[in-house]
């Protein structure tokens, strides 16, 4: 049978939770946790903890802060969308893309050059772009490389 009178919870114990702020549970706690398992200390910030998480769509912002922009991947395609705020910057825009960025050159101001990493590796042909309703929207054919190489592993003794 467990030896319930061992067990560290008493009535005096919940009393004495019952009558504690939150901040002074908060450093309890923490203290406890801390004693436990002191390399995770650093890790009591819940937002800590899923910094290292990304989410499905990315948001890429340039240097200058100036072009923010959404890409994200469907089965086929990889689509990327950038808000204009001036209509005008259609007429002067220039868009190039490699097999995993987009560039984005002459917007807002005509000297600026905007790099997108892309979410996938796509296809060299059969991008189009569509602007509407103040958002322009690149899609571009997805690559599926299939091509890859066994890499044989030895043994160093």
């Amino acid at each position: 049978m467990f030896p319930w009178n061992m067990f560290p919870f008493t009535k005096d114990m919940k009393e004495s939770i019952q009558k504690m702020k939150p901040e002074e549970i908060n450093n309890y706690v923490q203290d406890l946790i801390g004693k436990m398992m002191p390399n995770m200390r650093d890790m009591m910030n819940p937002q800590d903890v899923f910094n290292g998480f990304q989410t499905s769509v990315s948001k890429q912002q340039t240097a200058t802060g100036a072009l923010k922009s959404t890409s994200f991947e469907t089965h086929d395609y990889v689509f990327v969308r950038i808000p204009i705020q001036n209509e005008d910057w259609i007429k002067q825009l220039r868009l190039y893309h490699t097999s995993n960025q987009l560039i984005v050159e002459h917007i807002p101001e005509h000297e600026d050059t905007n790099t997108i990493t892309l979410p996938a590796i796509v296809k060299k042909k059969g991008a189009t772009a569509n602007y509407k309703d103040g958002i322009l929207e690149v899609k571009i054919p997805k690559n599926i490389d299939m091509q890859y190489s066994q890499i044989d592993v030895t043994e160093i003794f």
